[in-house]
């Protein structure tokens, strides 16, 4: 026996457990790729050789108006990296800051704080850009351009509307029903109505909606849609960047919003998917810490890569913080009155509301394995919610987790839970 200390993030902090070695069939990880030296020179070289667009400086003219569209804080983008560079570069091409602002893409999510705006950009930028929250359930604040062929409204954020370029900025990484992350999702959802994120989400329910998946996934297909829509006549410009898991960039890319992001989606398969040689009856996982453990709304996503590692009928040990709860009183709401996967669905299918979809995300990775929290979760609630258990201590977990998988379980470590998509080898 050949025992073994880990280390995975866990909130702002970490936490510790010991395991066999002999045990672990796999440690799940980011592939290595060099991380981009010099941020600034990377930010340049993509915008001035985008793909499938000229270089900015041939788009933007002396006395144009730009909207940036950045990322909240539910995800690490860095923006506050290569926001004073992109600014600065506006500068160069004639545009004052006085003509430039920033949209945060909140999708559903919470308003943001002046302070969370200024952590998000830097306080160079904060303090010379206007800055707008896109609240989804101020109607007032949304303009109207037609409906998708799949009957979605088509409702985006009146900042977005008025100015001679708009600029989509953040990260990608696969997401658990519209397929990646990044591209068009900086607009749809992130600066569209309620109305317009609710019918769009519904498709999630379609068995073709799921993670790295584009062609025939019913989601990714009705926001491109969305967003032709609203970019019919306008200047979208991409600024995706993709980055490993200590958050350091890999790789930019600029340019044409589908074009550039269709490129950058086969680099996120390179970095964050990893083959395993066959699944465990344990999976101890990590979010990656703060901001992917903030609240079970975000959590979810790891829950669905680990799901792709543990066999049915396992168990997953997902270290989770929670500093937030669940993120959604519309999901606690749904769990307390619904109690049961069947139930959850049947109603969505019938009325689909914003944060009871994500219960049924949640119950999808249940259906397959018990999920052990080592989280700050309410107790009472986590299991409203259908987990196994929360706890306090890997150890604890763990010692759950043998009544289930027996005293020596194959395991599979996913310590950067939040990236890492396995799949068994063929």
């Amino acid at each position: 026996m050949s025992i073994r200390t880990f280390d995975f993030a866990y909130g702002r902090g970490r936490k510790t457990f010991e395991l066999d070695d002999e045990l672990i069939l796999k440690e799940v990880r980011t592939e290595t790729f060099p991380v981009m030296e010099n941020v600034a020179e990377g930010v340049l070289e993509a915008i001035h050789h985008p793909i499938g667009l000229p270089s900015i400086a041939e788009i933007v003219k002396p006395g144009d108006t730009v909207a940036f569209i950045c990322n909240d804080p539910t995800r690490v983008a860095n923006s506050f990296d290569f926001m004073p560079v992109l600014v600065n570069e506006m500068n160069r091409l004639g545009v004052p800051d006085e003509s430039m602002k920033i949209v945060f893409a909140l999708g559903t999510h919470r308003e943001m704080s002046h302070e969370e705006m200024v952590e998000q950009v830097g306080e160079d930028v904060a303090s010379r850009l206007r800055m707008f929250n896109s609240i989804a359930t101020k109607s007032e604040d949304f303009e109207y351009f037609g409906d998708t062929s799949r009957g979605t409204p088509v409702w985006i954020h009146k900042e977005l509307c008025n100015v001679d370029h708009v600029i989509l900025t953040g990260t990608i990484v696969h997401h658990y029903f519209s397929g990646y992350g990044g591209g068009r999702k900086a607009i749809l959802p992130g600066c569209a109505a309620m109305e317009t994120v609710r019918v769009n989400h519904s498709f999630m329910l379609d068995e073709k909606a799921g993670l790295g998946i584009t062609k025939g996934n019913p989601c990714y297909e009705d926001q491109m849609e969305g967003v032709a829509l609203f970019a019919k006549g306008r200047s979208l410009f991409l600024f995706n960047a993709i980055l490993n898991a200590k958050h350091e960039f890999l790789r930019m890319f600029a340019g044409d919003y589908v074009a550039a992001h269709n490129e950058a989606c086969r680099f996120v398969d390179q970095v964050y998917g990893c083959e395993i040689p066959h699944e465990a009856d344990l999976v101890v996982a990590s979010c990656g810490g703060y901001p992917k453990d903030i609240n079970v709304y975000q959590m979810q996503k790891t829950m669905d890569n680990a799901a792709c590692a543990v066999k049915k009928g396992g168990v997953v040990i997902l270290f989770a913080d929670c500093e937030e709860g669940s993120g959604s009183a519309v999901l606690e709401e749904t769990f307390r009155r619904l109690k049961t996967p069947e139930a959850i669905k049947k109603e969505l299918e019938e009325n689909f509301r914003i944060g009871a979809n994500k219960a049924f995300a949640i119950t999808r990775p249940l259906s397959k394995a018990r999920f052990i929290l080592v989280s700050r979760l309410d107790r009472d609630l986590a299991r409203d919610m259908l987990f196994t258990a929360a706890v306090d201590t890997p150890e604890e977990a763990f010692a759950l987790a043998k009544t289930f998988v027996g005293e020596r379980p194959s395991v599979i470590l996913m310590p950067e839970g939040s990236l890492t998509v396995p799949r068994v080898a063929a």
